[in-house]
C-alpha cells in the first residue's frame, strides 16, 4: 500500500494540476488582447451584456490527457500550467536533493498562479524537511515587452500581451494559504528578474527552476543564479522548446563550459545535474 506521504504528494500533485477534474470551458474573453480591435470590440460587447445577466458564453474543449499530462494547455482552474510529468520530475529532483543532502535553497522564477511553487513546497514539508528556503521570483504583471534593441533574439515575442499570464502576488499567496504551506522559509521576489535576482539574499542553491519563456528572462535568470547551484543540484528550463529560451540556455552553457547531460522532460522542458 502506499504511504501517506506518497497518497498526499500524488494528491497534491492531481490538485495543482486540476487533472481529478474535466478541463471546462474556456471563456471567449480569456484571449482577447491576442485578437484585433474590431473581434475586441465585438467579443467584448457580447460578454458585457451576458455578464449583465448572469451568463457566461464559453467555446467547449475537448483536451486530450496526454495534452494535460504534457503542459500543452493553458488551464482554466489549475494552478499550474506545467503538467503532472513535469511536476513529477520536479518531485525526483528534490527528493534526490534531500537523499543525497545537496546544500542550498529553490527557486522558481516566473511562477504565474504559483502551482509549481507549491508543489516544491509540498515535496519539502512532506518529508519534513525544515531550514531551505523557498524564493518565489514574478513580476507578478506578467512578461515584459521584448527589448529588441538589446535582445533581438526576442524580437516579434507578443506574451506581454496575454493578461491571462499576469497574476497578483496577492493571488499566489492566497494559494500557498489555501493548501496550508505558506511560511517564513517561503520569500516571494516581486520585480523584473533583472531588478530582483542580483540582490536577493540567496547563497546556495539545490534547485532553480526557470520558467520566463523569453530570451532575457532566461539569460537574466540563469546568469545570476547558476553560479551559486551546488554541485549535486538540478538546473530546470521550463520552456526550452522556445527558440528564445532554448538559444539563451545553449549559449550559457556552451560559455560556462557546462557538460551536465541535458535531458528531456517532456516536448517542453529540460534538466541537467550540475
Amino acid at each position: 500500500m502506499s504511504s501517506p506521504r506518497e497518497l498526499y504528494l500524488n494528491l497534491i500533485q492531481k490538485t495543482l494540476s486540476f487533472t481529478l477534474w474535466k478541463e471546462p470551458g474556456v471563456p471567449l474573453d480569456t484571449y482577447l488582447s491576442r485578437h484585433d480591435i474590431f473581434r475586441k470590440t465585438v467579443v467584448g460587447s457580447v460578454v458585457w451584456l451576458l455578464d449583465r445577466m448572469n451568463l457566461q458564453l464559453v467555446k467547449k474543449v475537448d483536451y486530450k490527457e496526454e495534452q494535460r499530462a504534457s503542459g500543452l494547455i493553458w488551464p482554466m482552474y489549475a494552478d499550474t500550467m506545467i503538467g503532472t510529468r513535469r511536476l513529477g520530475n520536479l518531485r525526483e529532483c528534490i527528493e534526490t536533493i534531500l537523499r543525497d543532502k545537496v546544500e542550498g535553497d529553490l527557486i522558481e522564477t516566473g511562477v504565474w498562479r504559483g502551482g509549481a511553487s507549491i508543489f516544491m513546497k509540498a515535496v519539502l514539508t512532506a518529508h519534513g524537511e525544515q531550514g531551505r528556503r523557498l524564493f518565489v521570483a514574478d513580476s507578478f504583471q506578467g512578461l515584459p515587452a521584448p527589448d529588441e534593441e538589446k535582445y533581438p533574439q526576442d524580437t516579434g515575442d507578443k506574451l506581454y500581451k496575454f493578461d491571462f499570464l499576469a497574476v497578483s502576488r496577492q493571488e499566489v499567496e492566497n494559494n500557498f494559504v489555501k493548501y496550508g504551506l505558506l511560511d517564513e522559509d517561503v520569500i516571494f521576489l516581486e520585480g523584473w528578474f533583472k531588478d530582483t535576482l542580483p540582490s536577493a539574499p540567496i547563497e546556495k542553491l539545490s534547485l532553480i527552476r526557470l520558467d520566463g519563456d523569453m530570451y532575457e528572462s532566461t539569460v537574466d535568470a540563469i546568469t545570476c543564479l547558476y553560479p551559486k547551484l551546488s554541485e549535486g543540484g538540478f538546473c530546470i528550463i521550463d520552456d526550452y522548446h522556445l527558440a528564445g529560451c532554448r538559444q539563451a540556455t545553449d549559449e550559457y552553457r556552451a560559455t560556462c563550459g557546462i557538460t551536465g547531460k541535458l535531458e528531456r522532460i517532456d516536448e517542453n522542458a529540460v534538466f541537467w545535474r550540475k
